[in-house]
């Protein structure tokens, strides 16, 4: 996974409330175990028209929105189902970071097992940042400072520790249990020594 450091650029405002992962990629999109190629897809319903025409108008298909890195949404981001092709899907668009006052639990979990910073913001924070961000002003993000620098603006946000660490060195759930391969090794080894019986028929 790649590390998540800083970022620099504009942000899509996309001011909706409740957008859930449906939305983000529907369902007709989740046959692929594959985590890229879901990037043309994102948003579908939005972006594009019935007969599969890019809708001009649509945030993500206008220039220079449509190069994002940076998402400031509205409260409640990544609600619906568990579905992991949601943060796939916008990883592979190119977004890194969402900003919003809210995040579904399994979608925000989801998001750092995918490279993406999740930031809650207050709703007073976030409304500045909209406005920002349809300003086309250049947002900075700093992970290891935990703030949100734009337009003069300094906004710090929270984030845990362990979860910060975890984009800081690149880590998902697979790298950091490699971590300990060698305690697993010697875990497996003695067991071999002090229980043979459950490992005579496994070869």
């Amino acid at each position: 996974m790649d590390k998540f450091i800083s970022l620099k650029g504009v942000a899509a405002p996309l001011p909706i409330v409740n957008i859930d992962t449906d939305m983000i990629i529907p369902k007709q999109f989740l046959k692929t175990i594959k985590r890229t190629g879901l990037g043309i897809s994102l948003f579908y319903e939005m972006r594009y028209d019935h007969q599969g025409q890019e809708i001009k108008d649509f945030i993500l298909n206008t220039s220079p929105f449509n190069q994002s890195k940076i998402l400031v949404a509205g409260n409640n981001f990544g609600c619906g189902s568990s579905r992991e092709h949601a943060p796939w899907s916008l990883k592979d668009f190119g977004i890194t970071c969402i900003i919003s006052t809210s995040f579904a639990d399994i979608f925000y979990n989801n998001c750092f097992q995918n490279g993406i910073l999740p930031i809650v913001v207050s709703p007073e924070n976030s409304k500045k940042l909209m406005s920002l961000a349809v300003d086309q002003k250049e947002f900075e993000i700093d992970l290891p400072s935990q703030s949100i620098s734009v337009g003069g603006e300094k906004i710090g946000f929270e984030i845990e520790e362990y979860r910060k660490q975890r984009l800081l060195e690149g880590l998902d759930d697979i790298s950091i249990t490699m971590n300990y391969e060698q305690n697993i090794t010697d875990y497996e080894s003695q067991q071999k020594k002090n229980k043979p019986w459950i490992f005579k028929d496994i070869k």
